[in-house]
């Protein structure tokens, strides 16, 4: 029997090449640094591009969904239910306007605030009971100008804080895969990236 715990990690974006590169798609950066990290390539299997790690002694599935942002939770939900993983062992990776750029936030639910994937994913699991780290962008855009500003490329400044950032936020996850929320939302919640000006 198996007997390590199942995990299931998914980063959101949009898989157009239009799309890389951009504050919408950091979800997929995240991912990609993580199964970086665990040694880990991507393949594609259905509805997202997946990549099967272990980490001390639990079995990761980091996924990106192929289906468009606002269709996650048809990936989701079926790699849920394929890999047999309970919603408390799934974290959604994304972009959060409200939290400053250079801050991140592990929550254990909550509702969509707006955001198309998480609407999606509350949709196809009926439930908002399911972790999320949520990467700020900051709200650094004029009124009205919020989609060009999620869709739009890293700014130079960001850029330079945006290794550390995509690191961070991998070891955030790792860290809630291995030493469970309660303890990675107080190691990651309250500090922002180190070497991030004012920290």
């Amino acid at each position: 029997a198996d007997s390590m715990e199942k995990y299931l990690i998914a980063g959101l974006g949009n898989m157009e090449k239009a799309y890389f590169g951009t504050r919408h798609n950091v979800g997929f950066d995240v991912a990609d640094v993580i199964a970086e990290k665990l040694g880990a390539g991507f393949t594609t299997e259905n509805y997202a591009h997946t990549s099967r790690a272990a980490y001390r002694g639990r079995k990761l599935l980091i996924i990106k969904p192929v289906t468009y942002m606002n269709l996650s939770g048809k990936a989701i939900a079926y790699w849920l239910q394929k890999e047999q993983i309970p919603p408390e062992r799934l974290l959604v990776i994304l972009d959060d306007l409200n939290i400053p750029f250079g801050s991140i936030r592990i929550r254990s639910g909550g509702s969509d605030g707006g955001h198309n994937g998480l609407r999606s994913i509350q949709e196809s699991l009926q439930t908002t009971k399911y972790p999320r780290l949520r990467i700020g962008l900051g709200n650094a855009f004029a009124k009205g100008k919020q989609v060009d500003f999620v869709l739009g490329p890293w700014s130079e400044e960001e850029k330079k804080i945006l290794p550390g950032l995509l690191t961070w936020s991998a070891e955030a996850v790792l860290s809630w895969c291995f030493n469970g929320l309660q303890q990675a939302m107080n190691a990651y919640n309250k500090a922002t990236v180190p070497g991030l000006p004012g920290s």
